[in-house]
């Protein structure tokens, strides 16, 4: 990894509180006017959201950001819909934050609403080895029933 580190960073690299500094999205200000930010695993926890809420090609100057579930919007919640929800998943946070280790991606069909899917994502902060799950809610245009 001594090769991927920029020179005169090593410190940050070996630091395992170091996980990264980002823009608060919604943007908003704080107490003293400036752009909020977030830092730890709120960041991580953010960027991940980002990366879902996200559609490939919403990006105008990085096109391929973000995550494939968006090309499911009007599929029916079937097991074969669920597989690809969490292959698309486990590709995009493998692509878009190296931050963390994806351990595991589960999708749950909510049994009271047929348009709601769980998306529940594991994974381990890479520099603190820490646990943590994330669980986003995932909607779907649902099908009459013939």
């Amino acid at each position: 990894m001594s090769e991927l580190v920029p020179a005169g960073r090593e410190d940050a690299y070996q630091d395992p509180t170091f996980v990264g500094r980002g823009f608060r999205w919604p943007m908003t200000v704080d107490h003293t006017g400036a752009i909020q930010l977030t830092d730890g695993a709120a960041d991580i926890d953010r960027s991940m959201r980002i990366i879902l809420m996200t559609a490939p090609g919403e990006r105008v100057m990085r096109p391929e950001f973000g995550c494939r579930i968006w090309d499911l919007l009007f599929e029916p919640v079937t097991p074969t819909l669920l597989g690809l929800i969490i292959q698309a998943v486990d590709q995009a946070m493998a692509q878009w934050e190296p931050r963390v280790e994806v351990t595991e991606v589960d999708a749950e069909p909510d049994p009271d609403d047929n348009s709601l899917v769980q998306i529940v994502i594991t994974y381990v902060v890479k520099t603190t080895n820490d646990r943590r799950n994330l669980v986003y809610p995932f909607y779907v245009i649902p099908h009459e029933p013939d």
